[in-house]
């Protein structure tokens, strides 16, 4: 199992986590909720309790992974398979242009 924390801007957001399964899972944190309940991370997943899952990696996360020749470079450089989305979500989210950032975390982090 993979987890990753979601910020929008330098707020936690949520978690997003990636199951040994192969499904995918985001939820915001309560605090987010209470404090930023019209504060979305993206308008396909609405500030809410419940628990998002998809088969894949949600959309909005994947656009954030990079493409192209620059794709080609974070997955030799960091030798992730391209096909390994949350992977290189990982490796390469940390930074993102915009408002949302990735931060890698182990299972006790959270």
């Amino acid at each position: 199992m993979r987890k990753a924390a979601i910020y929008y801007k330098d707020l936690l957001a949520g978690i997003l986590t990636e199951t040994d399964e192969g499904e995918y899972l985001f939820q915001y944190k309560e605090k987010y909720i209470k404090e930023y309940p019209k504060q979305f991370i993206t308008f396909t997943i609405p500030v809410s309790a419940k628990t998002y899952t998809n088969q894949r990696l949600f959309p909005f996360f994947e656009g954030l992974i990079p493409e192209g020749w620059l794709l080609a470079i974070a997955s030799k450089n960091w030798k992730i398979n391209p096909n390994d989305r949350m992977g290189l979500l990982l490796a390469c989210c940390q930074n993102c242009i915009g408002a949302v950032s990735v931060q890698p975390l182990s299972n006790e982090d959270e």
